[in-house]
């Protein structure tokens, strides 16, 4: 034979080729491949998948692979060498399979279904390419996406070191920087679902700051909580208080962990983030978004501002909320854009500073609250805008409050002579439970500022255009905030939940492919949420010509002698009034049971403690109320600065601060931050005592499980040595089995029929007392497949043996590639032959990838599979603890599925319907 030297093109041939077989093998999604990949632990091929990989790629080269390399291939580049010609007698007809160039810089795929998925095209496409720049008062950072994965997969083995399980929530209590963003990808990494919460900001309300968080970190079930080291104690009080919370520690600390075992594979369907509303109206409730959810509202942002690997994207948002972590970051990572990161404190001390980033990096894309742009026209120097240049600022986005028109004004008139373009000021609207974006206006766009009759939108719920040269203060002014993304809409309903016509205020609701799947644990909320098929914002607003324009919120309208009055634009000029913190005025309604309509409460903030003053400045506020309302307020309170409550973006809260006018509260004197953690700390003992208590218990348990196995153990051995007949060995095991399990409190209930034999059983392994709990309830002899290794143990290869068990080789692939061709003549009439596909146990929790072997028997011998998916038993056994817990196992039998014929297309046939059996039914993530 001639040798034929593999030609440069090889390498895409045996990349497409292995892609091809993967998307047969895990059609709901695999990683990216990779000459580089590991043949079982990143592509998860056992040894006939392996075997079918290389028959494949002897059909598209025409030669033949040598033999050995289903022994020694390690990676698909092993799979590079010589090849030889075939015999023309036996020579492959077949075309070769289609080159597809690996490691091209070229477009970004558009079917990249999870972010994961676009952070290995990045790293096979140009892992060296700057993807983050950190701005801080020291040295810059930059990170590419190579030294952002490296960096995440650290935490990531870190994460699964400390015994987190696909699906966990994982609470992230970090400000915006480096240790963020690896933290949050190496959650998602490690298959877990990333919880943001904000770190504390003023020391005199850390008691408020914890009672919140532990509301978050109890609600999600938190497991593990990363946070800085200055905030380790405080976080450890949480334990206390949060039963789940196992572990409080540092991204350093995570990443001093080597790792090297395969980490869990998220699906775009499963959880990827728990994004907590502010809190604006009330309690913080849990938005549930997917991977899926993320990816295809960041698409649809994409798309409609015409996003490329070319723009640069400046932020100093914070990435705890939706705005910074989904619309800046993880939007430039998917698109492939560089993000220049900067810490919010240092743009509210410097708001300048953003904008001398946008100069300095040729930012082409930025976004901020309008307070933020407010700030900026506040603070910006003569001096300092004398440095700036704007002119390739194409985007910027006002969105996450509402947007005030005069500031857009002012904005574009401010900085027009750096470079502005005034169509580069884009109002947007989005929410949580959206993802974040929900409507954007046209790039190129003006602001659309919309100019209605203030009388006729609080009297009858109308957005009346006034005449083009109208003033006064009859005229008000709202920004039109875009229209839906693609794949979204939008419509308008009144208090009955129908639609109403253009130009009429009522509820804004929407529907898209990433509305939340509802709040997490909170099902009255989620049902308040849903309207059939469309998601109530709990928004106030109309349509007006195709573009959104929001007027308040729901909870926050003040009806008062019939007319509904919006409190938005009474802060805000209350704000501007002498002696008034501006941003620091909250107004509210209270229910008036006498006059049957609801008073009118005004609470502002100011530094003047002169009484003559004081009363000077309610004046003030009495009459800048008459002329934006036409009503003076019911009440009007003065406060001392910081006591109207805001969330950690800054929105008013609304709510709280009417709770606590309600209860006097709103003045009482803040207490020294020692008291408030001492405070929070004893109220968490009684839940600690709980736990302690709890604790002692199953350990007493477990420790009359093991005794109990001790005793029946030995004695149980001997029999099956002694009793003759496999029949009656099992019989006597099945019966013993099913004793000592009753005893222990952890029964097996058997759902569904078993078939007569023979046939192939195939069942998830996720615990070592999944082999017990079959072994006591399949009827009539069985049959174990089991690894090799057990063989040579003097006590568990002896009794095996005696029960029938056959040994197959595990890690030498060409002779597992012959055990399971030989355990074809196993098959009996009267026995089922009992395999876990997954292989060896494994602490991560989930349905790893199937190996063949199984439904290869079964296709060749013609007999059925039957699946049996195991729920519960890793809650009661979870490797590699022997510590044994109280709980009932399930074992779901299903229908026997028969081959279609035999071969290869059989053998996947058997796999894909017992493992949506089992998927549907052992109650955990699908990781194949």
């Amino acid at each position: 034979m001639t040798a034929i030297r593999s030609s440069g093109d090889d390498a895409g041939l045996v990349v497409s080729v292995t892609a091809a077989l993967l998307d047969e093998l895990r059609p709901r999604g695999h990683p990216t491949v990779t000459l580089d990949s590991d043949l079982e632990r990143d592509l998860a091929l056992d040894s006939l998948a392996l075997a079918e990989l290389l028959s494949r790629l002897e059909d598209a080269r025409g030669t033949r692979m040598p033999a050995e390399l289903l022994g020694t291939a390690t990676t698909l580049r092993d799979l590079l060498v010589d090849g030889e010609a075939p015999n023309t007698a036996t020579a492959s007809t077949s075309a070769p399979a289609p080159v597809v160039p690996t490691a091209a810089d070229g477009p970004r795929p558009t079917d990249l279904p999870t972010l994961l998925d676009s952070l290995d095209w990045h790293l096979a496409t140009h892992p060296d390419r700057p993807h983050l720049r950190l701005l801080d008062d020291a040295r810059p950072v930059e990170l590419t996406y190579a030294e952002l994965h490296d960096q995440a997969l650290a935490v990531a083995h870190g994460l699964h070191g400390r015994g987190a399980q696909p699906g966990d929530a994982i609470a992230l209590m970090l400000p915006t920087g480096r240790d963020y963003f690896v933290s949050f990808l190496g959650v998602l990494l490690a298959g877990c679902t990333a919880v943001p919460i904000y770190p504390p900001d003023r020391p005199s309300r850390i008691g408020e700051h914890l009672q919140r968080q532990r509301h978050i970190l109890d609600n999600a079930h938190a497991s593990i909580l990363i946070t800085v080291p200055e905030g380790r104690s405080l976080a450890t009080l949480m334990r206390a208080h949060v039963t789940t919370l196992r572990h409080v520690c540092t991204a350093d600390e995570l990443a001093e962990v080597d790792g090297t075992d395969p980490l869990p594979r998220a699906g775009p369907d499963d959880v990827a983030l728990v994004q907590y509303t502010s809190g604006s109206t009330g309690a913080p409730k849990g938005v549930v978004l997917s991977h899926r959810d993320l990816v295809v509202n960041i698409d649809a942002m994409a798309q409609v501002i015409q996003a490329a690997p070319d723009d640069v994207f400046v932020s100093w948002l914070p990435l705890y909320h939706d705005m910074g972590l989904i619309g800046a970051w993880l939007g430039s990572l998917h698109v492939g854009m560089r993000l220049i990161s900067m810490p919010p404190q240092d743009f509210l001390v410097r708001p300048a500073s953003w904008l001398q980033a946008i100069t300095d990096h040729g930012g082409t894309l930025a976004a901020s609250p309008n307070f933020g742009y407010e700030l900026c026209l506040r603070r910006v120097t003569d001096e300092q805008l004398a440095t700036l240049d704007l002119s390739t600022w194409r985007l910027a986005f006002n969105g996450a409050e509402a947007v005030g028109p005069d500031t857009l004004r002012r904005f574009a008139e401010r900085f027009g002579p750096v470079g502005l373009r005034p169509q580069a000021l884009a109002p947007v609207y989005g929410l949580a439970e959206a993802a974040v974006g929900l409507a954007f206006p046209p790039v190129g766009r003006p602001p659309i500022i919309d100019r209605i009759s203030r009388d006729r939108l609080p009297r009858g719920g109308v957005a009346e255009p006034v005449l083009p040269d109208a003033a006064g203060s009859d005229v008000l002014e709202l920004a039109a905030c875009g229209q839906p993304l693609p794949g979204y809409a939008i419509r308008v309903v009144d208090r009955t939940g129908r639609a109403v016509s253009d130009r009429t205020q009522g509820r804004i609701q929407f529907t898209g492919p990433s509305a939340t799947r509802g709040y997490l644990r909170n099902d009255e909320a989620t049902r308040a949420l849903r309207d059939g098929d469309w998601l109530d914002t709990g928004d106030l607003g109309y349509l007006a010509d195709g573009d959104i324009v929001i007027t308040g919120r729901v909870k926050d309208l003040i009806i008062r002698a019939g007319r509904n009055l919006h409190p938005q634009e009474l802060e805000q000029v209350i704000g501007t009034v002498d002696g008034v913190r501006a941003g620091c005025v909250a107004a509210f309604g209270v229910g008036d049971a006498e006059r049957g309509t609801e008073r009118l409460v005004v609470v502002a903030e100011t530094r003047e403690t002169d009484p003559a003053a004081r009363e000077a400045i309610r004046g003030r506020i009495l009459d800048a109320a008459v002329a934006v309302v036409e009503t003076p307020p019911d009440e009007i309170v003065l406060v001392g600065p910081g006591a109207v409550p805001k969330t950690s973006s800054g929105k008013l809260r609304r709510a709280e601060t009417a709770a606590r006018h309600a209860d006097g509260q709103l003045e009482r004197p803040v207490r020294a931050a020692w008291m408030q953690l001492a405070r929070f700390g004893w109220l968490g003992i009684p839940s600690s005592l709980r736990g302690v208590r709890g604790r002692v218990v199953e350990a007493g348990h477990a420790a009359w499980a093991r005794l109990l196995a001790v005793t029946v153990v030995v004695p149980l051995a001997l029999l099956v040595a002694l009793v003759p007949g496999r029949a009656l060995r099992w019989a006597l095991v099945r019966r013993v089995l099913r004793g000592v399990m009753r005893l222990t409190r952890t029964p097996a209930v058997v759902r569904g029929d078993w078939p007569p034999p023979p046939a192939v059983v195939v069942a998830n392994h996720a615990s070592w007392i999944d082999g017990l709990a079959l072994s006591a309830h399949v009827p009539g002899a069985v049959r174990f497949v089991v690894g090799e290794a057990l063989a040579d143990k003097p006590i568990e290869g002896f009794v095996l043996r005696r029960l029938g068990a056959v040994f197959v080789e595990r890690h030498d692939r060409t002779q597992g590639v012959a055990d399971v061709a030989a355990l074809s003549a196993t098959l009996d009439s009267r026995s089922y032959l009992v395999v876990f596909p997954e292989g060896g146990l494994d602490r991560v929790r989930g349905l790893r990838p199937f190996r063949l072997g199984a439904f290869d028997v079964a296709a060749t011998a013609g007999v059925p599979v039957v699946p049996v998916a195991i729920r519960g038993s890793r809650r009661v056994l979870a490797p590699p603890s022997t510590h044994l817990r109280r709980g009932t196992i399930d074992l779901v039998v299903g229908d026997p599925i028969l081959p279609s014929g035999s071969g290869w297309a059989a053998t996947l046939q058997l796999r894909d319907a017992a493992r949506a059996h089992i998927g549907l039914h052992c109650g955990e993530t699908d990781l194949g």
